[in-house]
This record gives structure tokens, sequence and C-alpha cells, in this order.
């Protein structure tokens, strides 16, 4: 793993995508210009005085705060979301339309089809602990996303077309192409620039894994506690296009649905914002004054296989248990509506969408003719998946669909940091149901694709199935696709690929599924829900 190729500092060790995290305080040892806001808010309810425009804005996330925050390996819907309103990227993208505008950068680039993109940094602009933000931080970032020898997710995102960012100047950095890829001018967001004097100390990588977040945005963490809160306060010498409206924050995590509704509806609520709402509440919450919103994307429950545990080597087997499930019953009782059965590895909104050639329509009848075929009979799966709320729903729909079809199951719901744990350590399993939303990276097909597959990706790793020849032939139409400049046959071949990850089914959605968020109108103004995990309140106000 190489760090800024100017300087000579130790190596951090290969991480992978998610990470069980200690408390911020008492693992890190933070720089001294942070540490005297470590400690944080005594508790965990403060709210300041609420809406007054001095007080804590107190927010509901779904999802755990202990997965990795290091932006360039992090798909937590937590830290994602935290890491929007901490750094910056040179460019950032609109949360809901993601048409890219400066950040960091002082323009967007007038021409996207060059091969040269050149930015100028924005004068003044500071990290959290008061050093200035120079090109080399920039190169530092790129360097290690780059880096061949650096398992990073944010690889897959860049390598394919970009082929160097160089400082030109303190404040001047440029990015060359390997050929022209307009889309890769909002793919910069996912490049958070990172202050290279704290992340390039010994073990810091395994710290920003943890949860330390240095950046230059809005925002300055102050306070991480894992599997509890996460704090942050207005950064006063913040100087960029999207300043703090709110002077602290309190992100509550709590993934169990009844006590995060509890949170912001009801006698003792507290909270202004919620995420991941669960869908038989809405009436409730809307009755009580709350405005709900929310859209489809990519939010998706999806299988994962273990190519390498008999009998999911075999295709057959893969197709019979998508088959199997009755999606349309999922659809209806599990997510009471707000979705639908998976038509192809996009969401039917998605520009690129087109019906796969293969398509998992409920045929019980098919899948035991699959099975039978296989020679596999008296099969056992222990499904393993995480346990945020929704999915934990649609697991017993599952269930009855496989037993249905001779498939004895038992379910083992745990967090998502204990799945994914398991993965990193390369555990046996059989079979891995989970969420999955590629749009909080961005709504290009070609990014998506690559969240979950490419020679290097680590859910091909998880997968097992990197080294079979249809994978091998599969990144290759991926990378010609990628490179082709017509817009119109790269959407043509991005489909026609999709069909064979279709036909494989190794990893591949189920439904489609709707995500809501739950504000009070009147506290918050501005919000905008997002059809991906987390909130983005970089645009919200008090009322």
């Amino acid at each position: 793993m190489r760090d800024d190729v100017t300087h000579d500092v130790p190596v951090p060790r290969r991480r992978t995508l998610l990470k069980n995290a200690g408390a911020l305080g008492a693992a890190l040892a933070l720089p001294p210009a942070l540490a005297a806001c470590s400690a944080g808010p005594e508790s965990t309810n403060d709210t300041g005085g609420g809406g007054g425009g001095n007080g804590t804005l107190t927010a509901v996330i779904g999802y755990g705060n202990d997965g990795t925050w290091d932006p360039t390996q992090t798909a937590s819907a937590f830290a994602m979301a935290a890491n929007h309103h901490i750094y910056e990227g040179l460019l950032d993208t609109d949360p809901i339309s993601r048409t890219p505008y400066p950040a960091l950068a002082t323009e967007v680039p007038r021409n996207p089809d060059a091969t040269t993109w050149r930015f100028t940094l924005r004068q003044s602009a500071t990290f959290h602990d008061g050093k200035p933000v120079t090109a080399d931080d920039v190169v530092f970032v790129f360097d290690r996303v780059l880096d061949p020898g650096t398992q990073t997710l944010a690889k897959g995102f860049f390598a394919s077309w970009l082929e160097q960012v160089r400082k030109v100047d303190a404040r001047t950095v440029e990015l060359r192409l390997r050929f022209p890829f307009p889309d890769g001018l909002a793919r910069l967001t996912l490049a958070k620039i990172m202050p290279q004097h704290v992340f390039s100390r010994p073990g810091a990588w395994d710290d920003a894994i943890k949860g330390l977040a240095v950046g230059s945005g809005p925002y300055r963490q102050t306070a991480h506690h894992p599997k509890s809160n996460t704090a942050f306060e207005a950064f006063a010498a913040y100087n960029g296009p999207r300043r703090a409206a709110f002077k602290r924050m309190n992100w509550l995590t709590i993934v169990d649905a009844a006590p995060r509704v509890a949170r912001i509806s009801g006698t003792y609520a507290d909270a202004q914002i919620a995420d991941n709402i669960p869908y038989a509440n809405i009436p409730r919450l809307e009755r009580g004054g709350l405005t709900v919103g929310g859209g489809a994307g990519m939010n998706n429950l999806f299988l994962m296989f273990n190519t390498r545990h008999k009998p999911f080597d075999d295709v057959r087997v893969r197709q019979a248990l998508h088959y199997a499930i009755d999606t349309e019953k999922m659809v209806r009782v599990a997510l009471k509506g707000h979705g639908k059965p998976s038509s192809s590895f996009l969401n039917e909104g998605n520009p690129s969408y087109r019906r796969a050639k293969t398509v998992y329509d409920h045929d019980p009848e098919k899948a035991k003719a699959l099975l039978k075929a296989a020679g596999v009979s008296g099969l056992k799966i222990d499904l393993m998946s995480n346990n945020l709320s929704w999915i934990v729903d649609c697991l017993p729909t599952v269930k009855a669909s496989w037993e249905a079809v001779g498939v004895r199951t038992t379910l083992s719901p745990q967090e998502t940091t204990a799945v994914f744990t398991k993965m990193d350590q390369k555990q046996d399993y059989q079979v891995v149901a989970a969420a999955s939303n590629p749009n909080q990276f961005g709504l290009d097909a070609d990014l998506i694709m690559r969240y979950n597959y490419g020679p290097g990706n680590i859910w091909m790793g998880y997968s097992r199935w990197a080294g079979h020849p249809v994978a091998r032939q599969l990144f290759k139409d991926m990378d010609r696709a990628t490179r082709e400049p017509d817009r119109a046959r790269k959407k043509a071949m991005i489909q026609d690929y999709i069909d064979v990850v279709a036909e494989q089914a190794v990893l591949y959605p189920v439904v489609h599924n709707e995500l809501m968020t739950a504000w009070d109108p009147h506290r918050l103004s501005g919000i905008r829900p997002q059809p991906y995990p987390g909130i983005n309140l970089l645009q919200a106000k008090w009322t």
C-alpha cells in the first residue's frame, strides 16, 4: 500500500470493506487540535434546546456506525452519510440529481470529454485541525486509490479510467485519464481528500477504520461511540459552498425499528429526523404531523452464494433458489407494496435499465426441476443475513419459499459487521442475504456494476467466483464497455453483460425497494429524502 510517492512513510496493512470498530476516544491518538473535542456529549439524547438555531439537531440512523470510516474503503451507510458532511472531494455531487459541483476545487472542468482535468484548490481551505489543504493531500489520496498493491473499494471506481494524479503547484493538481470518461466527474466525490499529515502516520488507516475522521467539510466530528452515536459541530473555518446550518448534530445509531421510530414520534420523541422508516409505521407518523418521503432506487435485498461450497458452484442451484422465492408475496407482505421483484440487476428507474434475459419470476416447479437436474436433494441451508429491520421482515418469505421446494432453511440474522467480519476472515458459508444500494456511490450503471463485480472486487472475493471462466470474460466485457465512447453503444454493452450477471446469479437482487425518511416539518426545512441509505443535511436548516 503506497502513500504519497514523494514521502517515505510506513506501509499500512491491507484492509477490507467492513471491520469491527473500537471507541474513538479510547482507541485513537487524536491530533492535538482535535483532542480537546473528543469527549462529545454526555448523553446520546442531548438536543441542546432543539430548533432555536443554536441547539443540536438529533438524527436517528437505522444503520450501524461501527463499520469502517475510511472513505477509500467504506460502504457503511452511516459512515458514508457522515463523511459527506465531514470531508470534501475535488467535486461533490447533489444528493439527488448527482450533478457535480465545485467543493475543494474552484470549478468543474469545462470539457468533460478531455483526457486531462486541472483543478485549483479553494483559497484558504483548511482541515479540521487547522492545517491547510494542499495539492500534496490530493495526490496522497489518489495514490492510495490507484496503487495496484492496495485493495480499496474506491479503486474499482477509478482505476479503469484514471491513470495518474499529479501536483502542479501547492494549490493545483492535474488528473490524467486513460481515455475520455465524462462520468468520472461525478465520481470525484468518492475520493474524499484526507490530510496526509494525519493519515500517513503509522497505524492511521487502522484508526480511520475505527472512526477517526479529519476532513475539510462543514462539520467536524467531535465524538464517536460505536453502536451508540456520532456527534458533530459546525466547523467555523469552513469557507466552501455548503456551510453548516446546525451548530451541533448528534446522530444516533438504532438498527431496531421500534426504538428508532419511538425517537421521532410519540410523547418522548427527541429527534427531528430519522431514516429507514418501516413501511407499516408511515400512516401513523403522518397522522402525527411528520413528513415521510423517499423513493425507489438501487436499494435491494440480494443473495450472494459461496461458489466454492457445493452445490452452489452449480448455476442451476443458484437459479433454482431464486426461482423458488415468492417475490410478489415479499413485496406485498414484508414491503407493504414499497418495492418490486427484480427484473434486472439495475432497478427499473435506472437510465440503463433493460429487462434481463433471465428474470426470476416465482416458479417453484422450475426450481424443483433445476435442483433435480443438478442432482440435488435434501439440501439444507443456513441463510446468514444482516439484521436491518426490512431485511428481517423479508426473511420469512425466503424460508417459506425454499422449504416449499424441499430446501430446509435456517435463518441466521446478525449485525452487519458480524456478517462481513466472517467474510473478511474467509470463513465458510453457504448463502448470504443482505441489503445493498450502489446509489450511495452514484447513478451510472458502470459504477453500479463495478461496485459488485470486477477481478479485484471485494464482493467477488466473498463469493469466490472471480477466477471462473465466465467471470473472467465478464470482466473483459465490462472493461470494453467502460472504454466505449459512444453512449448508446456503451449502454447496450452494459445491458448485454448484465444478462450474463443475471443468468449466473452469483450475487443478484431479489427485490428492489423504496427507502423512507421521516422528519418534523415544523422544526426542519430543506430536507431532501434520498432513495439510498442515510441522510444529507447540507441544504437543510431550522424552520
